[in-house]
């Protein structure tokens, strides 16, 4: 992921995968997107901890997302990803693992952390050497504890801390529009996987972006 200079430039999108999918159709699906869209970072998002499904899940991505010269980080699962030889880690668990990620998978790898809406969260995660920190939910949704991260928060950040921001969580073209001069990337999962055209659902968001 580029560290984006301090925006006013449209922000990048990071691309969350559905929290599962088909083997069989999923990476065709991720492949149309990556060729209509430009995406700065894919993460691998699955809720099943099977080691088995996440390397296959893993392996299939890869396959897409490296061809095209982009970045595929997972959530959490730090040993695989230096096992599979992943880009990096997403942590949505705290800012505390951040240097011992760091410390597995070497300085060139990704290490995010996901901080919901807790600015001292974003800080420790930026302390501790995150490469971005994203904070959400931004709109109605189930991410985190409920507790809505607010465009205050994005402009606070945008002006006093150089760590990139990443918006996530109940994204929508009017959130989008309100907080796109503050944030370095949007995070888009299910807001365009659930949607029968997934192209155009993120063409929609991304002319929200500016």
């Amino acid at each position: 992921m580029d560290s984006a200079e301090q925006t006013p430039e449209q922000p990048q999108i990071y691309l969350v995968t559905p929290p599962s999918f088909e083997l069989g159709q999923f990476p065709g699906q991720l492949a149309r997107v990556l060729d209509e869209i430009e995406v700065a970072c894919v993460r691998l998002d699955l809720v099943s901890r099977d080691e088995d499904t996440l390397s296959r899940a893993a392996d299939a991505l890869r396959e897409v997302t490296h061809a095209r010269d982009i970045a595929l980080v997972i959530s959490d699962h730090q040993i695989l990803a230096e096992r599979l030889g992943l880009d990096g880690v997403h942590l949505t668990d705290s800012s505390k693992s951040i240097r011992s990620a760091r410390k597995a998978l070497g300085t060139e790898a990704i290490v995010g952390c996901f901080c919901g809406a807790s600015r001292h969260e974003g800080l420790t995660a930026g302390e501790a050497g995150a490469d971005y920190v994203c904070f959400g939910p931004v709109g109605a949704s189930g991410l985190g504890d409920g507790a809505m991260a607010e465009a205050d928060l994005f402009q606070w950040w945008s002006e006093m801390i150089e760590v990139p921001v990443v918006a996530e969580g109940g994204l929508t073209d009017d959130v989008v529009r309100n907080i796109a001069p503050f944030t370095d990337f949007f995070a888009v999962g299910e807001e365009i996987w659930r949607e029968e055209d997934p192209v155009a659902a993120l063409k929609s968001l991304q002319a929200a972006m500016g």
